[in-house]
């Protein structure tokens, strides 16, 4: 009777486990261990403004706000390229843009050359230039060893020109004792007047 007090026994409490197994609580939830470590998260530019490259050529990214102080960075950005903004110059003529693989993952382009899209940029401060280079000076003693003395040319002096002399006629009407040219000349228009008339009246 013992003995079979404990198959019966064991074959209840196998029931039971079996009952309880296969009729416990579906969809339990289900405590899984979470990862400690830190989860990388995608951020986008704090603006949401985008440029895109609307120029014929591809344009240079530079380290500041202009083509002069500041270097070329990187390489260039290529026309239909579309690439995050951050901010912009006081004026606006420079855009500041996300530019990883840069000291600072910012570089600068000529708004000119871009199409922004809708939106508000702040102004952002132009980074410090670079420190312009020592211009090398030449010692003045070996300068001057080198330097070929040249003689100044002597230039050229003006000689007035001699005095106009303008000739002056004195007037007839000053003379003193001389004969009128006209008086002489009707005298001889008379005399020959006269000698016509004598040739005429002989000839008759």
């Amino acid at each position: 009777m013992r003995t079979w007090s404990k198959i019966i026994f064991w074959l209840v409490s196998l029931l039971l486990l079996a009952a309880a197994l296969w009729f416990g609580p579906v969809g339990a939830p289900v405590a899984a261990q979470q990862p400690t470590g830190s989860i990388p998260t995608v951020t986008g530019t704090p603006t949401g403004v985008f440029a895109t490259v609307t120029y014929e050529e591809p344009i240079n990214v530079r380290a500041g706000p202009s083509s002069v102080y500041y270097p070329k960075i990187g390489a260039s950005l290529y026309p239909g390229q579309v690439v995050p903004v951050l901010g912009r110059t006081a004026g606006g003529e420079w855009i500041q843009i996300y530019y990883p693989g840069v000291p600072g993952n910012v570089g600068w382009v000529y708004a000119p050359l871009v199409t922004l899209s809708p939106g508000f940029l702040p102004i952002v401060e132009p980074p410090p230039t670079a420190t312009p280079r020592t211009t090398p000076t030449i010692d003045p003693t070996l300068q001057a060893a080198f330097q070929v003395p040249m003689t100044p040319t002597r230039l050229p002096t003006f000689t007035p020109p001699p005095a106009l002399v303008v000739p002056t006629f004195e007037s007839g009407a000053g003379r003193r004792g001389g004969v009128p040219m006209g008086l002489i000349i009707f005298g001889l228009a008379g005399v020959g007047l006269f000698g016509a008339l004598i040739s005429f009246l002989r000839g008759r």
